[in-house]
């Protein structure tokens, strides 16, 4: 009775997890003894040979190891007891596995055999991480209680039983990952899914989420099977505007577009801030911070706002922070999306492969146009062009689960822990000199922009941008190397954070590339967000922004230089981000919140905002 007892508090814990990974109902008991008493028996069933390829080829998409059953009388789909614990060799986050592997030299060993790499390779640590990718898997942690740090994706090698399990259209097993809740500790389940006989190949599908008629699924496949896509086309089309929604709370407009809030001239204008920083800037007197949000004539939110035409019914002079439909511009996929509309004509250079607007880098979704990436991939390899990449989750921030790769199979597998999009990673960029460092560096620029209205646009920048950099100096390698390649260092305690404000940017690049006006480029700057916005305003919502009377919104633009040609400087936009931190700009220019909401909310002018359109 004890037993049981046992076993029933187990599938009440584990039932919603054992039916997502397709476990069936009668292997559930056998999986709970196994992991009670720690039973790792998968040597009484399966053998595990390493593939002799002295007489043939292996390619890198090639095993190294392969399982066999080895039960004389097989092993039947619907027996019990044939469900395997699988263990987990190396649990590991990416940005932190050369590291790991580099401070454990035994690590190393078990990570190469595993992956076929020959112990006297001086490359071996490269090599292993290269190979990782037709063997690892992934899981995430979700919980309430996580930092966003702790909800990026784990990667785990599991044994040399589960990484000689090989992948196959039509498998036999099916292998998944699975966490005993009590001790937090993660397994692999390996079980058949028909009856087996003795010396049989094991097998799984890998990608046992895409159906096997989908054109995509051997752009998935790449790790474990070549396919040559190059002559596929890679041009991106606009998807239809259902897309845009797709995935969204929809926003409620009102069927007649409200007429302009009335203000008082009996200030101060009341403001009601779920942004604390505003609440402690915001000092003109013409301005006063409210504690009920019904009670304010602004709402300044960093939650998404989505019914419209109830604002606009029952607070019709109230204004708020943000535009119906502005996702398309502040969630990365679409962004990319919108601002292609800028170049109808062409989509790319020929010659090149460079596409169009020149302003934003190469960007595809890694699960709508994963067949246009892979071939525009290998159309670049094959014209043997740079073709690094940075992959970006499409809603995080802070370059988390973010990574610089120009290994094919590791960006098709990584879409496996969250969409993402693949943007063409910045080889060239123009680089800023640290003294402090002896060093050039690479850094990025924050603008501010102003959006009054969307039909017809008026928007402007806030002339006093600010600056990220990066705290070593910049080469193509060492992608693992978060203080080279990245520019975000607000939010990592051991590194250093660089303070440089906008007016000794400007006199320290006068000194550093004499040859290139400054307010040149910022004139490009301007070009390029005004296209943007206009891009984004071009059509009817979801597919682009919507006007609304009552909205007037603050952007926070993110962008980095490249070079062009011996001295030719071309802006890239690399994101827009709705409710940015804005507690640097504030600590460098006091008047920051001041000047904006002067200009979004009582129309009046200053000389730091600069009219776009």
């Amino acid at each position: 009775m004890h037993e049981k007892t046992h076993l029933n508090a187990f599938i009440d814990n584990h039932k919603a997890q054992l039916i997502s990974s397709g476990v069936p109902e009668h292997f559930w008991p056998t999986v709970f003894h196994k992991i009670s008493n720690e039973i790792f028996d998968s040597g009484v069933a399966f053998s595990i040979l390493v593939i002799d390829y002295t007489d043939s080829h292996q390619e890198a998409e090639s095993p190294t190891l392969t399982a066999r059953v080895c039960k004389p009388d097989g092993i039947k789909a619907n027996d019990e007891n044939e469900i395997y614990l699988v263990d987990h060799a190396w649990t590991f986050r990416l940005n932190q596995a050369k590291d790991v592997l580099i401070q454990h030299p035994q690590l190393v060993d078990r990570m190469g055999t595993i992956t076929g790499i020959d112990m006297d390779d001086p490359d071996r640590v490269d090599k292993i991480l290269k190979s990782l990718w037709k063997y690892c898997q992934a899981y995430s942690l979700y919980s309430d209680t996580l930092s966003a740090e702790e909800r990026v994706p784990v990667w785990y090698m599991m044994d040399e039983v589960g990484s000689a399990v090989n992948h196959s259209d039509d498998p036999n097993f099916k292998l998944v990952p699975f966490m005993y809740l009590p001790t937090q500790m993660t397994f692999s389940l390996l079980f058949p899914i028909e009856d087996v006989e003795e010396g049989e190949r094991v097998t799984a599908d890998f990608v046992s989420n895409i159906p096997k008629d989908s054109s995509e699924r051997a752009a998935y496949l790449l790790p474990w099977k070549y396919t040559d896509f190059s002559d596929k086309s890679f041009v991106q089309t606009e998807p239809a505007a259902e897309y845009f929604s797709s995935g969204h709370i929809p926003e409620i407009l009102p069927e007649i577009s409200p007429n302009e809030p009335k203000i008082q001239n009996n200030y101060p204008l009341k403001v009601y801030s779920e942004y604390d920083v505003i609440c402690e800037h915001l000092t003109d007197p013409r301005f006063q911070i409210v504690n009920k949000q019904e009670d304010a004539d602004v709402w300044w939110l960093t939650t998404h706002f989505k019914d419209f035409a109830k604002l606009a019914a029952d607070h019709p002079n109230t204004f708020i922070n943000q535009f119906p439909y502005e996702f398309v511009i502040t969630i990365k996929d679409l962004l990319g999306i919108v601002c292609r509309r800028r170049s109808t004509e062409c989509h790319h250079d020929a010659n090149t492969l460079e596409t169009f607007p020149e302003w934003l880098p190469t960007t595809y979704n890694l699960k709508t146009e994963i067949v246009e990436f892979v071939s525009y991939f290998q159309n670049r390899q094959n014209m043997r062009l740079d073709n690094y990449w940075i992959i970006k989750p499409w809603n995080l921030a802070r370059s988390l689960d973010t990574y610089i790769t120009n290994n094919v199979h590791q960006i098709v597998r990584l879409p496996s822990t969250g969409p993402k999009i693949a943007q063409k990673y910045i080889e060239n960029p123009v680089l800023f000199f640290r003294n402090e460092l002896n060093a050039k560096v690479k850094f990025d620029i924050r603008y501010v922009i102003l959006v009054k209205r969307v039909q017809p646009l008026e928007a402007y920048i806030h002339r006093k941008f600010y600056l990220r950099f990066s705290n070593k100096a910049f080469s193509l390698d060492s992608f693992d190397d978060y203080e080279k390649h990245f520019t975000v260092m607000n939010y990592t305690e051991s590194a250093e954070l660089k303070h440089l404000k906008c007016e000794d940017f400007v006199k320290q690049w006068l000194d550093q590339y004499p040859q290139i006006n400054w307010y040149e480029i910022e004139n490009e700057i301007c070009s390029m967000f005004k296209e943007m916005l206009l891009c984004a305003a071009e059509k009817n919502p979801p597919s682009g922004i919507s006007p609304f009377s009552q909205s007037r919104a603050l952007y926070a633009a993110d962008l980095m230089l490249a070079w062009k040609g011996k001295n030719k400087v071309q802006p890239k936009l690399l994101e827009v981000n709705y409710t940015p931190d804005c507690q640097r700009a504030c600590q460098y220019y006091p008047d920051f919140f001041n000047e904006i909401f002067k200009l979004l909310f009582l129309n009046e002018k200053n000389e730091n905002a600069f009219r776009l359109i």
